[in-house]
């Protein structure tokens, strides 16, 4: 009698694709909640009669809040998973945009801001993705998986471009009101259809060592730093681009047309950060990672120059976050080969924060250095240029990472 040794059981992962457009199309909608307040802040400076700094606050605090709390989210998807915490984030959210809403009606900033802290519990969305994707994909296409699923940031562009045309359309309050009732049908679809990937596995490790583990492993931190360059500019500009272009180019661009703007860079972003992803399974993250910041510093570069309103503008913005976007696929491609598995939420959750973090500063930055003799944000800028030239040399320095094939 022969016996022959059990051959291990390969997880069947042909689901892996619908499920990751699934994981997609709820990320697009966390982030448009995430976004909402961007689109309008013209409506909100002229009725609540804001200056720079309280601008600035005001889109700053749901990033912030989204960032801290994905470190958070990212290791209770390790434990949780997708289906679960995809649910939960859109649904904790849907009470902050109804709040958003009162603020705008009611004409008032504090309850605005305040409504932006809760706000940013949409922006988690991103470290349940990461977690959730990875696995459904082998470990040579995850820079493919990650990439698709990061395409979810068009909701960004989505709230650039929509949400001020419904708001001309159907008004203020209604507006919000469609956004928080597709935020819940988007939670129901997920409750009902979404599955975990059968190479998934529940972590029980409890939630701060599994995060404090995550913070020892210099991975995280040379990752966090990059991240923090390429999705915290993707965040910023996002964010802080149709202030900058009404600002700069008053009578050329009115808030509509800043919205169409905006919404075209952060589409230039998501469809570049596939191919990213992709370009970092076939030639490793590294060399992406630095094509991506050295083009980010040449855009930055150009637009301190403050170059006439036209073709060379917008090309050099849709540059910008193309470059963006490619990074941001490489880096999170560089994660997954070079972390232990079961960390690979934990270390995706630190990332995430940090990029969210990344985007928390500069409008701060950019309201603060605003010369308004000289109507010009040249200043924020140039730390810009200096920032991303500093990580390129960091990138440089650091050791590539290759999925096993």
């Amino acid at each position: 009698m022969t016996t022959t040794a059990a051959r291990p059981v390969t997880p069947d992962l042909r689901a892996g694709l619908g499920q990751v457009i699934l994981a997609t199309l709820a990320s697009t909608v966390g982030f448009w909640a995430w976004m909402v307040i961007a689109p309008l802040q013209n409506i909100y400076a002229t009725e609540m009669g804001l200056d720079q700094g309280q601008i600035s606050i005001m889109l700053a605090t749901p990033i912030l809040v989204g960032a801290l709390g994905r470190v958070v989210v990212g290791a209770l998807t390790d434990r949780f998973g997708g289906r679960k915490m995809f649910t939960g984030v859109l649904l904790t959210a849907v009470p902050a945009v109804l709040l958003v809403a009162l603020a705008g009606t009611i004409k008032s900033y504090p309850l605005l801001v305040a409504a932006g802290f809760i706000l940013g519990v949409a922006g988690t969305i991103f470290a349940v993705g990461i977690p959730f994707s990875s696995p459904w994909f082998p470990a040579t296409r995850r820079g493919l998986a990650t990439g698709i699923f990061g395409m979810g940031m068009i909701g960004t562009a989505v709230s650039a471009f929509v949400t001020p045309r419904l708001v001309g359309a159907i008004g203020y309050l209604p507006t919000h009101l469609l956004i928080a009732g597709v935020m819940v049908a988007m939670a129901a679809l997920v409750w009902f259809t979404m599955k975990e990937s059968p190479a998934w596995s529940s972590s029980s490790q409890p939630l701060f060592p599994k995060v404090k583990g995550a913070l020892k492993l210099a991975v995280t931190w040379e990752m966090a730093f990059l991240y923090a360059i390429v999705f915290g500019g993707f965040v910023a500009f996002s964010t802080y681009l149709p202030k900058y272009l009404t600002t700069i180019y008053p009578d050329q661009v009115d808030p509509v047309g800043a919205g169409t703007r905006t919404a075209l860079f952060a589409a230039a972003a998501v469809i570049a950060r596939p191919i990213g992803g992709v370009l970092a399974d076939r030639f490793g993250p590294k060399v992406i990672s630095l094509i991506s910041l050295a083009g980010i510093v040449a855009a930055a570069y150009i637009v301190g120059q403050q170059p006439p309103e036209g073709v060379l503008t917008g090309v050099t913005f849709l540059l910008m976050a193309a470059a963006m976007g490619l990074g941001m696929g490489a880096v999170f491609a560089w994660i997954g080969p070079s972390t232990p598995p079961d960390k690979v939420g934990a270390v995706s959750g630190v990332v995430a924060a940090a990029g969210g973090l990344g985007g928390f500063f500069p409008p701060l930055v950019m309201g603060a250095t605003y010369n308004e003799e000289t109507n010009s944000y040249a200043l924020g800028l140039w730390l810009l240029v200096l920032v991303g030239a500093g990580a390129l040399v960091v990138a440089g320095m650091l050791r590539d990472a290759r999925a096993t094939r």
